[in-house]
């Protein structure tokens, strides 16, 4: 990413991300961070691929990114004020098929900008404002040949490089632990699967086998602090008579795992939901008595804030002060052969 116009953000930053978690951070203040181990024992035992990305993420990448910003800046008479160009670069490899692709795509001002097509060696300009520079681009034939080089013969075979230091460390394919999670006897039950790798993973609710797509909710896949990922998909049990619950499971798909199917059944659903009947007493006269110092408090603030609003308006050109909006205004014034 480049920058220009802001001292929020430095002229160039980059972060490297395998799997969706970040391996490396450098930037154009000379910072350079290494996140992962596999990321860092791969580069203490390769010196030259070591020097290689400090020399590309100080030094080469954030020249090429001033004049890319500048190209694109330049015909749209854009070149004072504040401006941020985003490239997404990067190769996708399958373990198990062994089919790779690759993609490089870049964002202007937050919204999707141009992007390389590798198949028809050339570029697409994603919005109007794009066409001159996807014509311009078009060009530099050398340039997508030397970006279909990289890809080849450094993106595809350094992650691979990186997955094999990966799967010594903790970048592992680790066992999933599911659930089966209730809020209360009404509410939907949720299958709710944790610490699987990597993300790519489905799951789905099924009645006498068949996959279900009536009466579910998918949640989005969530990362843990740990590097893993999370997920859940709910039933809506509302129409499910009793005796039919056997007929229902949750089946948990991830490539080179055996599907873990979980069966709907009451005596595995964990849930913090407690009968009316088994609240203890006290519990019940605590609640009470607290709603009504509550209410107390309430009428009270009331009662002080009726008398209050008397005394302000009694004096003729007096404006009471709006209070959030000066607490809003005090709070503000006090935060080289890498591709192109």
């Amino acid at each position: 990413m480049a920058s220009s116009g802001t001292s929020n953000l430095p002229d160039f930053l980059a972060v490297a991300v395998v799997n969706d978690i970040e391996t490396g951070y450098c930037d154009s203040s000379n910072k350079t961070e290494v996140k992962q181990d596999a990321w860092k024992r791969l580069l203490g035992d390769n010196p030259p691929l070591s020097e290689f990305f400090t020399r590309t993420c100080l030094t080469t990448m954030p020249k090429l990114f001033r004049a890319k910003l500048h190209t694109v800046t330049q015909p749209l008479n854009q070149s004072g004020g504040v401006h941020i160009l985003q490239r997404m670069c990067g190769c996708v490899w399958d373990q198990n098929t062994g089919k790779n692709t690759s993609f490089l795509k870049y964002g202007y001002d937050g919204e999707d900008f141009i992007k390389l097509d590798l198949k028809k060696k050339s570029w697409d300009a994603l919005v109007p404002l794009a066409v001159h520079t996807k014509l311009q681009w078009d060009t530099d034939k050398h340039r997508i040949t030397k970006t279909e080089s990289f890809f080849a013969n450094r993106c595809l075979p350094w992650l691979k490089t990186y997955v094999e230091y990966g799967n010594s460390s903790s970048l592992i394919t680790v066992p999933p632990s599911v659930s089966l999670l209730q809020k209360s006897p009404s509410s939907p039950v949720s299958c709710h699967t944790t610490g699987f790798y990597p993300d790519r993973a489905t799951m789905f609710w099924r009645k006498d086998g068949q996959e279900l797509h009536e009466d579910v909710d998918h949640g989005e896949i969530l990362p843990n602090h740990d590097g893993t990922f999370q997920m859940r998909v709910d039933l809506n049990i509302s129409s499910i008579k009793p005796e039919d619950w056997r007929r229902y499971d949750c089946v948990f798909h991830l490539s080179g795992v055996d599907d873990i199917v979980t069966k709907l059944d009451k005596a595995v659903i964990r849930t913090n939901w407690v009968p009316p009947s088994q609240v203890p007493a006290g519990a019940v006269i605590g609640v009470v008595v607290g709603l009504m110092l509550l209410s107390v408090c309430i009428t009270g603030l009331f009662i002080w804030w009726k008398k209050k609003k008397k005394v302000f308006t009694s004096y003729k050109g007096f404006r009471p002060t709006n209070s959030f909006k000066q607490f809003s205004k005090d709070f503000s014034s006090s935060t080289n052969s890498a591709p192109d």
